[in-house]
């Protein structure tokens, strides 16, 4: 969705709250006082008031406040797809929650994204909702500038769980240096706040000269607050019990939700429908599938081929009903992935109560009753007559609503299944487990007959049973049936043979238990939408510091100056900002700088002229525009030099992370004009990707590895081939101790938001994973978003040590603190619209910067102590440009600062004498077979700690293989008749194709989840994409292997075969096969499709086609003379008739045939089902054959195709 619609929605849902009825009152008193109202005011009110309105007077107003009108007509995107920026997302999650009437509103980092000037306006517009609508608002922030602090009104301080001062602003310096601590000048009060009460950074704002420092503990602070005047103020408060004749009755809310019902269910079915349009892909894609697999279907059971009224022709007619039933059924199955995606949007305003789940799910299941019309409607009009069922249109219209309440039965179990699994992985695994039960028991694979009496249960709660019986009264109880045949019909006989039911009302009985089936589970998946939570909450890893570190820091109870040396981020800062930010500093010595101990060659980085193009946007091009592409960057020039820190500046939607994709070579789209050269060559991307290091602003990894583990495989990979694995080991252990990962060595770095690494501990790992790799030029987005002031410190200090070695670092940064800015040596501003403002040095204190901006007539001042930085970006501001009648950016081409810049660039774009170009004899620093080394080491950690994926996989195969074992009982030695050989080829059948298309389901998300982590593995030019390909099909194998063995002994000792060596290897062989190239199939659709969801669809797809040519529901020997190469080319196909021919294919034993003279079991094997006992050294090495063939599609797949969007 938009930006404006996901808010109008949020409006709509959340309803206007008592501002209706204060409306009404109010024009009350007005007519009572004769007051007539000014009409701007009165149609303000009456807009804000209006219930329901589809786009509201308040959603344009919350747009204009956060500054996202200028992005409201975007959609809003995610990890794939391109959409507004990081801060922009931010501030839409904000305006989600504003639009309604909320008077008590609790915001969590609401600022983290943002530049700080953006901040300031959005914290502004808050205190005036606070103190004018009488809101009470608790805002966590993460760095508030000082500004933006001074509009608080109360501070609450937490430190270690506890509240260590809650009351006025004004008084909270007041309470510390009443204990000996005081905030030095050019500090902002907020960092000095959270510094102060940590063990670490305590001891540099002691004030008390006189006195010696001793550390005061949080529980020491919270004591003393007790009894300052604030504490004791508070205390007097709480103790009042409060007045309830003060409140008037209608101040509480009765009502759970905003809006009436039927108000919720427009609202919601509004969406639904607008989702549906813009998703209509998917919908048109399943539609087509369903046409082309109805085609396929007419085209095999051709009615030509299908004689009627004949005992031997029933077996096609089964096998064309059966092959239709779970056509339609699981055309269904894509709306498991489509509701899973949709989940945490879910679960999020679920919780805030915007509606309840009925309202959620009553218009998805309305919305899919024409879905189930047309696609169950376009399949019986392709094949009802094609394939020539009972020609009476009553039969026809039967057979359609019988085809009608399977597929809606379909849809909403697998919407229950996702409602209840929650999670990719578990809702295939319960997905699968649930269709094996109703697919085997359902009366077809197995005859009803033939079901073990402890397993009859399944038949009977099965909702395939009962469309199968449905379809096929309809087919057999026609009059084309009714040749008498052994004092009954042809018709009753085939009925009986599979044990289904033999009179016409049981049709009725049948549909109506699929339409209750499809009322059952929409409301167990309300009940599920109701009840349960989403899985995993956010864990984040705690650490306590542990003993010995305490024990160093106060040895003999003198602090033990090395580690308050290492460990205080602000005395490290004060340390730079004495001297003169222009002047590249030389590295600091002492601890902070060990662990750059391997040589690399410094370079420059000289841009000019840059501009950057995309297409025009449809949302941009529906409102008029006429220009085809959309400009992002334009003219920007610069150069980034070795030992210098330079700071990417600009306010939301400048261009800062466009630029830095442009220069890193990471923009996969777009176009791009101008020159950048590395120490005066010509960027070669290829060379250029292997001297740079690029953190990422959304930090991905590996979720199932340790940071140590992340930290030995990219030194692995990205380090030179000399450097030898002790060097390497000493390489990552100092980066570790310069980025503070020292404690969190052995944690898994897990997903993000829900478990593992918090985000600043992610932020040091992106960081550091780079620092390994020993790069010259490092670029970093927004490495200090998303972190508290002390974590922002700790990681601005291992970026300044990082520049001290004479490496080149860029960042782009929001919201620094005057610390945080001033660490930086050169600043590159830039102003919204991809233009340069500002490219120079800072100077000391930031003169440089303030005295350009100041000579601009009309620029206001800076004030004393402000911090420069929200300065530079309140006076560039577009409103403080058309106030002053400006371009800054023409002011900035026009200065000496651009003519110095360009002799700059001019100057290291020409290559200096006795440089060489950047050369490296391979294109990757290692070698293919360590490659693939590393990578199938690093899988092999992964795929251990993912016990959700493998757990879950074993525990499936070993109940998968019981179930089977007991239904298919020792079927493997008894075949006397022919239901005997079809039972037995039913259980090959169903035994490697559910738990196959298990495995291609499970592998995917897996999979789809480490394509992110590659995608930027790969950019940084880690590996070839092959190592990394045949590492993830090598660990694949191994857990293959092993599931194999455990279903292959369950099944050949459960089913009965005869006890011979051979023949289970040959067992063993067929089903390991089969089971890899599932496994490899479902890989290889990740590598081919953008998403999950689309892979899940294409997916259903080609397993319907391995299914009808498999040579079950149609034997070989039948498929029309058209379609019989397919069979060949169907790896299911090959697989039966390995199994079945291996097993009993040698067998002489009679078997006795409905209508037939009996032949020997071999005989039958060749004639009806065309497997051949010598036929199978050839089957064995197809299997070979195929499992290659997926190889090699899903290894070139992930060479060949990027479906990132940047």
């Amino acid at each position: 969705m938009t930006v404006r619609e996901t808010l109008d929605f949020s409006g709509r849902c959340l309803g206007v709250g008592t501002r209706y009825e204060l409306l009404a009152e109010l024009s009350r008193r007005e007519k009572q006082a004769g007051i007539k109202p000014d009409p701007e005011i009165d149609a303000f009110m009456k807009a804000t008031a209006m219930a329901g309105q589809n786009t509201s007077l308040v959603t344009d107003y919350v747009l204009k406040i956060l500054g996202l009108d200028i992005c409201s007509d975007i959609m809003v995107g995610d990890d794939m797809r391109r959409g507004i920026s990081g801060g922009q997302k931010k501030r839409v999650t904000t305006g989600e929650m504003l639009v309604g009437p909320a008077k008590a509103l609790f915001m969590d980092e609401i600022s983290t994204g943002l530049d700080s000037s953006t901040t300031f306006q959005i914290v502004r517009f808050m205190k005036q909702m606070v103190h004018i609508m009488d809101v009470t608002m608790v805002i966590s922030l993460l760095q508030p500038a000082p500004e933006t602090y001074d509009l608080f009104d109360d501070i609450i301080l937490l430190s270690e769980g506890k509240i260590v001062y809650q009351g006025p602003r004004e008084h909270v310096l007041e309470f510390f240096e009443s204990l000996g601590f005081k905030c030095p000048e050019r500090k902002g009060i907020a960092d000095f706040l959270q510094e102060v009460t940590s063990k670490k950074d305590q001891q540099q704002y002691w004030c008390r000269e006189n006195e010696p420092y001793h550390y005061v503990s949080v529980s020491k602070f919270v004591e003393h607050f007790n009894y300052f005047h604030v504490g004791q103020k508070l205390d007097d408060e709480l103790r009042i019990p409060y007045d309830k004749s003060r409140i008037h009755p209608a101040a509480l809310v009765k009502e759970k939700y905003g809006i009436s019902n039927w108000e919720l269910f427009k609202a919601c079915f509004a969406r639904e429908w607008l989702l549906m349009k813009r998703n209509s892909f998917v919908y048109i894609f399943k539609t087509t599938q369903i046409t082309i697999m109805s085609v396929i279907a007419f085209t095999v059971f051709f009615r030509t081929k299908m004689k009627a009224g004949h005992i031997s022709n029933g077996t096609k007619f089964y096998g064309a009903l059966f092959f239709s039933l779970i056509n339609v059924m699981f055309n269904g199955m894509a709306e498991l992935a489509l509701t899973i995606f949709r989940l945490p949007v879910f679960f999020k305003q679920r919780d805030f109560l915007f509606y309840p789940a009925w309202a959620f799910a009553l218009p998805i299941w309305v919305l899919r009753i024409p879905l189930s019309l047309l696609e169950s409607g376009i399949w019986i009009l392709l094949t009802y007559y094609t394939i020539g069922f009972a020609p009476s249109a009553s039969r026809f219209f039967r057979q359609f609503l019988a085809f009608f309440g399977i597929h809606q039965m379909a849809l909403s179990l697998f919407r229950f299944i996702a409602a209840v699994g929650r999670t990719q992985v578990v809702a295939n695994t319960l997905g699968t487990f649930t269709l094996l039960v109703v697919f085997v028991l359902g009366g077809f694979v197995v005859a009803k007959d033939d079901i073990k009496s402890w397993m009859i249960w399944g038949y009977y709660i099965s909702p395939m049973s009962y469309g199968q019986n449905a379809i096929v009264i309809t087919e057999f109880l026609d009059k084309r049936w009714s040749t008498p045949f052994n004092s009954t019909t042809v018709g009753k006989v085939l009925l009986k043979s599979r044990g289904m039911y033999t009179e016409e009302f049981w049709y009725w009985i049948c549909v109506a238990a699929l339409l209750g089936f499809s009322l059952l589970f929409n409301l167990c998946f309300i009940a599920a939408l109701t009840y349960l939570n989403p899985l995993g909450d956010s864990k984040a890893v705690i650490l306590e510091e542990d003993d010995e570190s305490k024990k160093q820091s106060f040895s003999n109870g003198q602090p033990n100056l090395k580690s308050i040396e290492m460990s205080s981020p602000s005395a490290d800062m004060a340390m730079k900002n004495n001297l003169d930010n222009s002047v590249p500093s030389g590295a600091n010595q002492g601890p902070s700088n060990r662990g750059m101990v391997l040589p690399f060659q410094p370079l420059s980085l000289a841009f000019d002229h840059v501009n950057y193009f995309v297409d025009m946007p449809a949302e941009m091009k529906s409102q008029g525009i006429e220009e085809t592409r959309l400009q992002l960057l334009r003219d920007v020039s610069g150069a980034f030099r070795p030992g210098v820190l330079t700071a990417l500046v600009g306010v939301s939607g400048a261009g800062k992370t466009t630029l830095m994709d442009v220069l890193a070579g990471r923009k996969t789209g777009g176009y791009i004009a101008g020159s950048i050269s590395i120490s005066g060559y010509p960027k070669n991307q290829q060379t250029f990707a292997r001297v740079t290091g690029y953190c990422e602003q959304n930090d991905i990894h590996s979720p199932h590895v340790t940071v140590y583990e992340s930290l030995v495989y990219s030194a692995w990979l990205r380090l030179a081939k000399d450097v030898d694995a002790e060097t390497r080991k000493m390489f990552v252990e100092e980066v570790m101790e310069l980025v503070e990962l020292n404690p969190l060595k052995n944690s898994l770095v897990g997903l993000p938001g829900v478990n593992g690494l918090s985000t600043e501990q992610r932020k040091r790992l992106t960081i550091a994973v780079e620092l390994v790799a020993n790069p010259s030029i490092i670029f970093m987005d927004e490495p200090t978003s998303g972190l508290d002031a002390r974590a922002a410190a700790i990681v601005m200090r291992t970026v300044r040590n990082t520049v001290d070695t004479g490496r080149t670092v860029v960042c782009t940064i929001h919201q620094p603190s005057i610390d945080i800015f001033e660490a930086f040596d050169e600043l590159f501003l830039m102003k919204r619209g991809g233009q340069v403002i500002y490219a120079g040095p800072l100077g000391r204190q930031s003169h440089k910067l303030v005295e350009y901006f100041e000579a601009i007539p009309g620029v206001p001042k800076i004030k004393e102590g402000y911090n420069p930085a929200t300065w530079m970006l309140e006076i560039s501001s577009t409103a403080v440009e058309a106030q002053l009648d400006v371009d800054f950016s023409e002011i900035y081409a026009k200065s000496e600062l651009y003519r110095k810049n360009e002799e700059l660039i001019k100057d290291l774009s020409t290559p200096v004498p006795g440089i060489k170009d950047l050369h490296f004899p391979t294109t990757y620093s290692q070698g293919f077979f360590t490659q693939c080394k590393a990578c199938f080491w690093k899988q092999h950690n992964s795929y251990w700690r993912n016990p959700q994926y493998n757990a879950i996989r074993f525990f499936m195969t070993f109940f998968v293989g019981i179930i089977f074992g007991m239904i298919f009982w020792g079927k493997g030695d008894k075949i006397h008749k022919q239901q005997d050989l079809m039972n037995l080829l039913g259980a090959m059948y169903s035994a490697v194709l559910f738990l196959g298309a298990t495995n291609t389901s499970a592998v995917q998300s897996v999979v789809a989840i480490e394509r992110t982590v590659f995608y930027r593995e790969r950019a940084a030019g880690m590996y070839s994409p092959l190592p990394y390909a045949f590492a993830q099909v090598a660990i694949e194998a191994i857990y293959v292997s092993i599931q194999t063995l455990v279903y292959s002994i369950l099944l050949y000792s459960m089913i009965g075969f005869h006890m011979d060596v051979g023949k289970f290897f040959l067992f063993y062989y067929f089903i390991l096969m089969c089971f890899m190239y599932f496994t490899l199939y479902g890989m290889m659709l990740v590598a081919l499709t953008p998403n999950h969801q689309f892979a899940a669809i294409v997916m259903s797809f080609f397993l319907s086609f391995w299914n009808l040519f498999s040579g079950f529901l149609i034997p070989r020997t039948e498929i029309p003379i058209w379609w019989r190469w397919y069979y060949w080319a169907s790896p299911v196909a090959w697989t039966i008739n390995g199994l079945v021919t291996s097993q009993v294919g040698d067998k002489d034993d009679p078997v006795v045939i409905p209508g037939e003279l009996p032949m020997t079991v071999k005989a039958y094997l060749e004639t009806h089902l065309g497997f051949r006992y010598d036929f199978l050294p050839v089957v064995v090495a197809a299997h070979i054959g195929w499992v290659l063939l997926f190889l090699f599609v899903f290894a070139y797949g992930i060479k060949f195709l990027n479906f990132q969007r940047r």
